[in-house]
């Protein structure tokens, strides 16, 4: 077997194997996306292909919607010649559950798949098409990125800004620059939904929009700038995403050689990009978008997507970011470092570490959570720690989640500690989990494990800054607090690294103090954590 269109004619084949089939005529839901497209999405990576697409599918398998989605790929344009053309634009979405089980489907959602350099001009069709409802984007948090800390254009995007006339090659100035188009061509109404996973999406889509435009006004005209910023004409919703979809995972070959099916190699780009016509995720999975449309939409939430208002999915975001998930899977990144672990599941089997977690999410957490009214915040924690965390079919690593611990640290813990100050409870020292989190990470940042052998720390544009802080220190110190405050106290107070001066609430001595526990031997750290777990 092949995934291609000529082999999908033979249905039994693939059901016979357990797979999923496509329950409507792809050919048909083409042909209406080539002419009535509804749908366009920039970003052709794996969350989209295992989680967007798919919810489409179920749309159109239930007879509620008629067109698909037209994918672009504007960073790394092999993805669509080597994961989507080679394979008749199908996918092959695997779901992976915590108890070994997985299920196959094929995804017959992707109508078609363009390329700028190629494509332009049917991108161009497809912005200035009055049936357009929506261009939804998964390009990661950098791709909104125009200019750097300084406000300089960096030197990628430079060009574009300069030369209104030259076809743009960042994604933000191709999507500014078709949605002139649309401006031109009736400036029909358009939502604009990031589905990327960072706080205020919406709101960095349209920073960026409006930078270019703001640069090219030159040639565009103040029109085409007051198009961009009328909310009954063009929305940039913001939206809540959670889903774990790593690499593509080689343990699935052997599922595919039982099953006959041939073709399934990861394939590497010229860019790096790990391709292949399969991707596999969790069973979990979040979807909450802001509710304004001004060219209507389809019925999503009959896939489980919620719709709300602005603030609501501001709420589900800090619900998720600040308490639910992202604080414990810092906990599990960090110490996970430092007590050998190459695996999140195998974290979870630890009693210490899930103990480590639990007292934070449940007991330091959960008190003063965001409830966002229409999510349950103590489902989301359970799904966190007792489903996701644990599934050992999902190959995600501490030291990925370790990458920029510093620039995490204010809003994943920081926010909390706000939250009980905004609550009249200055005094932060009844807290112990949070503290002892801080301690862990000073900790981390010596790149010794708590058996004493080397490692290297994720990559943290902050690292320069903060590992002289604890330069001085070994395993087996041997002096003193007084030691200890002479080094870190310059650290600890720092509001833009910890959120807030932790002295000023209590608990920078808890942290150094939890710290030079930390210091005392080998095992040390499990030691400090089973002393607290134990209190």
């Amino acid at each position: 077997m092949k995934l291609s269109l000529k082999e999908l004619e033979n249905k039994k084949q693939w059901t016979d194997k357990g797979y999923k089939l496509p329950q409507f005529d792809i050919e048909k839901v083409r042909e209406n996306s080539r002419k009535n497209p509804a749908w366009i999405h920039f970003g052709a990576g794996n969350i989209f292909r295992a989680f967007v697409a798919v919810l489409q599918q179920e749309l159109l398998n239930k007879g509620k919607v008629d067109t698909g989605i037209i994918v672009c790929e504007t960073f790394d344009e092999e993805i669509i010649k080597k994961a989507y053309e080679a394979y008749d634009n199908l996918a092959l979405a695997v779901t992976l559950k915590g108890n070994g089980d997985i299920t196959k489907e094929i995804v017959g959602s992707l109508a078609e798949s363009l390329i700028p350099s190629r494509d332009y001009a049917r991108m161009e069709e497809v912005l200035t098409a009055p049936t357009l409802q929506m261009l939804s984007l998964t390009i990661t948090e950098k791709g909104y990125a125009v200019k750097d800390d300084q406000g300089d254009a960096f030197p990628w995007i430079q060009p574009d800004l300069d030369d209104f006339n030259r076809q743009p090659t960042s994604t933000i100035g191709i999507i500014t620059r078709l949605l002139y188009a649309r401006f031109q061509n009736g400036a029909a109404p358009l939502a604009l939904v990031s589905m990327d996973n960072c706080s205020h999406n919406g709101t960095l889509l349209k920073e960026a929009v409006l930078c270019f435009a703001e640069a090219w006004k030159g040639s565009t005209g103040q029109g085409f700038l007051d198009y961009l910023n009328d909310e009954t004409k063009l929305s940039f919703n913001w939206s809540m995403i959670d889903k774990i979809t790593p690499r593509p995972s080689s343990v699935l070959n052997s599922v595919f050689e039982a099953d006959g099916l041939e073709g399934m190699e990861l394939v590497k780009t010229a860019k790096n990009t790990f391709v292949s016509p399969f991707v596999n995720a969790e069973e979990s999975q979040y979807l909450a978008i802001e509710d304004i449309f001004p060219n209507g939409r389809g019925p999503l939430e009959d896939t489980g997507v919620l719709f709300s208002d602005k603030e609501t999915i501001d709420k589900i975001e800090k619900m998720k970011v600040c308490t639910c998930l992202n604080p414990l899977h810092t906990v599990l990144a960090v110490f996970g470092c430092l007590m050998g672990y190459s695996s999140i599941s195998g974290e979870m089997k630890d009693p210490l570490l899930k103990g480590f977690i639990e007292r934070l999410g449940y007991g330091e957490g959960m008190p003063v959570v965001v409830d966002p009214g229409i999510m349950n915040a103590e489902d989301f924690i359970r799904d966190s720690i007792e489903v996701r965390f644990p599934n050992p079919h999902v190959p995600d690593t501490p030291q990925r989640i370790a990458t920029d611990t510093s620039k995490k640290i204010p809003v994943r813990f920081g926010e909390t500690m706000k939250a009980y100050i905004a609550q009249g409870k200055s005094d932060l020292s009844f807290l112990t989990f949070i503290p002892l989190f801080m301690a862990g990470w000073l900790r981390y940042l010596m790149a010794v494990d708590d058996k004493g052998q080397s490692f290297e720390l994720s990559s943290d544009p902050n690292l320069d800054k903060v590992q002289p802080f604890v330069a001085s220190f070994s395993l087996g110190f041997s002096g003193n607090l007084t030691e200890v405050h002479k080094a870190l106290e310059e650290l600890l107070s720092n509001a833009e690294i910890f959120g807030v001066d932790l002295y000023k609430h209590n608990l920078g001595d808890k942290v150094e103090a939890m710290f030079l526990e930390m210091l005392a031997a080998p095992g040390a750290v499990a030691g400090t954590i089973k002393k607290y777990l134990e209190q």
